[in-house]
């Protein structure tokens, strides 16, 4: 094992369960509609009680030429772009950090971690992949237990990782786009549950007067909320804004 794959599992160890957990809280159905797929991907659960992994989807070997009858979780980071796993290191690291301190170790299962990385494909070459997490469960003292990983194929949208971290909330929750882990890491875009609704209902396609009628609520007040999300954004026209969304696993 090299460095920093056992920087990134010392991050881990830190916070993981200490017992073997199975408290799923998440229905199947809010499960899989927050998971964001817009080109091919690969799937599995980590438990990172004893690191192991299951529910291998067969594409790990479609894209990555990996065998997912003895896959282990050191096999699929070492297909990381040597460029970006010192990120990964400090998104983890940073995430633990910014859950303790802005939403609460205790909601971890009400998010999904969303940030980019480059990863190596079957014959050799990187492309750029969009990385989404959902705990599963975790223990009494909110140490981790199992997580769903989907890593989707997004290089049809860019080639290079803006090094930056997302947290879609579930159940409610507000999420937090395009967090900075360097310098800047205090400051964070906030977007509520109606503007993430609206947001997938601009990718759609939908006019205002389409969200309005939708969402039972003025148009005015859609024209409000657009104004106010590209703003947040910092994304000059709805174009930019959905391709960034989608960049970082939000649509």
């Amino acid at each position: 094992m090299n460095a920093e794959i056992q920087s990134l599992h010392n991050v881990w160890s830190a916070n993981r369960s200490a017992e073997v957990t199975d408290n799923h809280q998440i229905s199947f159905n809010e499960l899989t509609n927050s998971i964001v797929s817009t080109g091919p991907f690969s799937f599995f659960i980590m438990d990172f009680y004893d690191m192991s992994i299951s529910h291998i989807s067969d594409s790990v070997y479609e894209m990555h030429g990996l065998n997912p009858g003895d896959l282990t979780i050191n096999d699929i980071l070492g297909t990381l772009h040597p460029d970006d796993i010192g990120f990964v290191i400090k998104a983890e690291d940073f995430l633990t950090t910014f859950f303790v301190n802005k939403v609460g170790r205790d909601k971890l299962m009400r998010y999904k971690i969303s940030y980019n990385y480059r990863v190596r494909l079957k014959n050799g070459s990187y492309v750029l992949f969009n990385h989404q997490a959902l705990m599963l469960s975790l223990d009494e003292n909110g140490g981790y237990g199992k997580s769903l990983i989907i890593n989707t194929r997004i290089d049809h949208l860019g080639h290079t990782p803006n090094y930056k971290v997302s947290l879609i909330g579930l159940q409610g929750e507000p999420s937090f786009m395009n967090l900075s882990i360097g310098e800047n890491a205090s400051a964070h875009v906030s977007l509520s549950k109606r503007e993430i609704e609206i947001i997938k209902s601009i990718a759609e396609g939908l006019s205002s007067q389409e969200i309005a009628d939708k969402l039972f609520i003025a148009e005015s007040t859609v024209k409000k909320h657009r104004k106010n999300i590209l703003t947040k954004a910092e994304c000059k026209n709805t174009a930019q804004l959905v391709k960034t969304c989608i960049l970082q696993g939000i649509i």
